[in-house]
């Protein structure tokens, strides 16, 4: 735990689906005092055997805590929740963990500062399974002062980053590496289904595919000066040499009786990194 970090006396946490019971059962590894609420009781058995106290309301959870951990459904769920709350939780601190988009979380940081809840909202890039390993990490965003209060507890759940002060930047780098995620899927998902016409299988692909994409990763370094500052960026190889190596994959697709449209999408997503 960091210096400059206080561990929260008391906290609570809002949701016990697979990834809100990993967080609740890193907090009582912590040795912290949690309280639990979930629609569902029966999902806080095992918490209440590991020493967690179970809320009979939501609203109960929000207002015994110093600091309050929400991961629900969505965020009608988060609203749901807080909003009738709101006099519970002036002067506490809140962290949204539940997947949002920014405009989402930029509205619930207004809510919040309007009804003097300190707020910090979250992304988890993890499976429930990593919560507390090396591989975890968490984005969060919104007040700074509180994240660096509590990053100790927050590291709880694996290596916390804060990206800003913007309440919807967390939100946006979560979804932009899902963004990336997902198109990865898709394009193996399309590979498996191309190799599959030669006689292969994706399983076989999937051991070929695999290192060489980890080794491309290292790439995104080169490539984030032509966001960043794309006038003074000069690309590894030009457009057209991109676009020429995208149609000929979509060519080989089409030959091959797998036609899709990501390889379009790709040529105009892409035109030259």
């Amino acid at each position: 735990m960091m210096s400059n970090s206080v561990a929260a006396q008391h906290i609570s946490v809002l949701g016990l689906g697979a990834m809100g019971a990993a967080l609740a059962q890193a907090l009582l590894a912590g040795g912290h005092q949690l309280t639990v609420w979930n629609r569902t009781p029966s999902r806080a058995e095992a918490l209440v055997s590991q020493g967690a106290q179970v809320a009979a309301t939501s609203a109960e959870a929000l207002a015994v805590a110093d600091l309050v951990i929400l991961c629900l459904l969505d965020d009608a769920s988060v609203r749901e929740h807080v909003e009738p709350a709101a006099a519970a939780l002036r002067g506490r601190t809140v962290v949204n963990l539940t997947t949002t988009t920014p405009e989402q979380a930029r509205a619930l940081g207004r809510w919040a500062a309007e009804h003097e809840v300190t707020l910090i909202d979250g992304g988890i890039m993890a499976v429930p399974s990593m919560i507390g390993g090396p591989a975890a990490f968490v984005l969060y965003s919104g007040a700074a002062a509180e994240f660096e209060r509590f990053r100790g507890v927050l590291e709880l759940f694996g290596r916390a980053e804060f990206v800003g002060e913007d309440f919807g930047a967390a939100a946006m780098y979560d979804l932009a590496i899902l963004g990336g995620m997902y198109s990865m899927f898709a394009g193996f998902q399309q590979g498996g289904k191309m190799v599959r016409t030669t006689g292969g299988t994706a399983a076989h692909l999937a051991t070929l595919m695999a290192p060489f994409l980890q080794a491309m990763t290292t790439m995104f370094a080169q490539y984030a000066p032509g966001i960043d500052d794309p006038e003074s960026y000069v690309p590894e190889q030009d457009a057209d040499f991109t676009a020429g190596a995208i149609g000929t994959i979509d060519k080989a697709a089409v030959e091959s009786g797998t036609a899709t449209e990501l390889f379009g999408v790709l040529l105009r997503t892409l035109p030259g990194i």
